[in-house]
């Protein structure tokens, strides 16, 4: 499954507290603020609530793949 990108681009002072609360439980506190979260339909419905606060980038990668393989990376088998 795939990620989004989420960065806050627009302030939430003035908007509805639903919005503001969104923000909040997106991870996003401050314009500027860049979180990675799982591409799940509770994510879209969350962003489809604050279009014109956020961007939105898909991000194509699976993060588990990449810790995996560098989990052994300093590790000295002899």
């Amino acid at each position: 499954m795939g990620q989004l990108k989420v960065k806050q681009i627009r302030s939430g002072i003035g908007r509805h507290k639903n919005q503001r609360d969104t923000l909040r439980s997106l991870g996003l506190k401050r314009i500027g603020d860049v979180v990675v979260k799982e591409d799940r339909p509770e994510i879209r419905g969350m962003l489809a609530t604050v279009p014109h606060l956020v961007a939105v980038e898909e991000v194509e990668g699976n993060d588990d793949q990449a810790a995996s393989t560098t989990a052994g990376a300093g590790r000295n088998d002899s």
